[in-house]
């Protein structure tokens, strides 16, 4: 399906917050997912491949995002963020096709900057929160991670194997990235 969203209620949200300039860079972020589709997409077709119309881990990961606010969202979107720094690492240092290497190293690339612009919003978000939220809030987190490395694992271990790395593997770097995310985050 790539990532291929329109945004819609997360630029609302964004607008909501009262912040013009964050609510500028996140549509510049929608913008930058869209791309990621577009490449994607044409990737699989040089491959002779479709893409498919839906999957019900992208309808669960959509219905979680927009359960409660803008803060919600994000934590939810952190997720598949820090998912992707693992996977299309993998698949840039792993693929012997160069173009599957190219798309996954601008993916990367943006991803790369994505991370920190969430975090940042997040950790501001917390900067009021007791002690107490914090902690369920990162406990919350981490069992959501949790769930999303065994999907994540399951659907595409092969495809992470073939590219050399193995679901072991694949969970600690993303938990190794989403161990930083959540210390800085939840950090006065």
């Amino acid at each position: 399906m790539g990532e291929d969203g329109d945004g819609a209620r997360l630029m609302d949200k964004a607008r909501q917050a009262g912040d013009p300039v964050y609510a500028e860079a996140v549509r510049l972020f929608v913008a930058e997912e869209c791309e990621h589709a577009r490449l994607l997409g044409r990737l699989l077709e040089a491959a002779g491949a479709a893409t498919i119309s839906g999957h019900w881990t992208d309808a669960a990961f959509v219905r979680l995002r927009r359960l409660l606010g803008l803060r919600t969202e994000l934590m939810v979107l952190m997720l598949a963020e820090v998912v992707a720094l693992g996977y299309y690492r993998a698949v840039r240092d792993g693929v012997r096709d160069l173009l599957a290497a190219e798309v996954a190293g601008r993916i990367l690339a943006d991803e790369l900057r994505h991370v920190p612009f969430h975090r940042d919003r997040l950790r501001r978000s917390f900067l009021r929160s007791s002690r107490l939220s914090r902690v369920i809030a990162s406990a919350l987190w981490w069992s959501l991670l949790a769930g999303v490395l065994a999907v994540v694992s399951l659907d595409h271990g092969d495809a992470l194997c073939r590219a050399g790395v193995s679901r072991t593997a694949f969970a600690r770097e993303v938990a190794g990235y989403f161990r930083g995310v959540v210390a800085e985050v939840m950090t006065r």
